[in-house]
């Protein structure tokens, strides 16, 4: 089955040239020219988005906040806004690249081809794997346990939530601010602060049950990230 792209973008030109470039390389591809089309077209059930930020109306930052509760492919922003302040913003509110204007379309189609094989490996590896085995301990995915040996380690909802995020992408390592808006949603009244403290609570239960375990690592001033192993 043909991969779907949604491109939205209100320079046509720029447009036709995505699309023509996607196309070619296999995809099918849908197109929108600002926000509220882009909300219409997401009935089709797009497996990437491609989001220009400067549009009419509803800029891009603003429709990404608004859709990201309701989809979880890849958003790939590309903007003519150039700052670090602009990519960082797009990425901290949802968005999982940012590409600027003007760009080579090899590299877009390399961006692209790389975040629709990592959402394939995320859903095969959540659809066929119900059972995750580091070692000695086993997160059942579908149970929503955690056990080591034959004991389950009890984990509140947001506690388990964590730990199915990190371990079902072992090695990547994921932001506070990351953790805090797949956990916790963007509308959530709090602050990061709070996945600290859950990771802290997660380590204490995980290091009562396998003492010198280290599952979960903290890169200093990064996030944290999943051990591939018990080590």
């Amino acid at each position: 089955m043909q991969e779907k792209i949604l491109i939205v973008d209100d320079e046509a030109d720029i447009v036709s040239l995505m699309e023509q470039a996607m196309t070619a390389a296999g995809y099918q591809v849908c197109t929108a020219s600002d926000g509220t089309q882009a909300i219409d077209m997401l009935s089709q059930a797009p497996d990437i988005i491609i989001l220009d930020v400067m549009m009419p109306g509803m800029n891009g930052f603003e429709l990404c906040q608004m859709i990201r509760e309701e989809v979880d492919c890849p958003i790939l922003f590309v903007s003519a806004r150039q700052t670090e302040a602009d990519r960082i913003q797009g990425l901290s509110i949802g968005g999982d690249d940012y590409i600027t204007k003007p760009f080579s379309l090899r590299e877009l189609k390399a961006r692209v081809a790389a975040h629709l094989r990592g959402n394939r490996r995320v859903r095969e590896s959540s659809s066929e794997r119900s059972l995750l085995r580091y070692g000695i301990l086993r997160i059942d995915l579908k149970g929503r346990e955690v056990h080591v040996n034959q004991s389950v380690v009890p984990m509140t909802a947001k506690e388990f939530d964590i730990i199915e995020l990190l371990a079902l992408h072992p090695g990547q390592v994921f932001s506070k601010e990351q953790i805090y808006d797949r956990i916790w949603g963007l509308e959530a009244i709090g602050d990061t602060s709070t996945v600290t403290e859950h990771i802290k609570k997660i380590r204490a239960k995980l290091a009562s049950q396998v003492p010198g375990s280290s599952y979960i690592s903290t890169l200093w001033g990064v996030g944290y990230k999943w051990e591939r192993s018990d080590s």
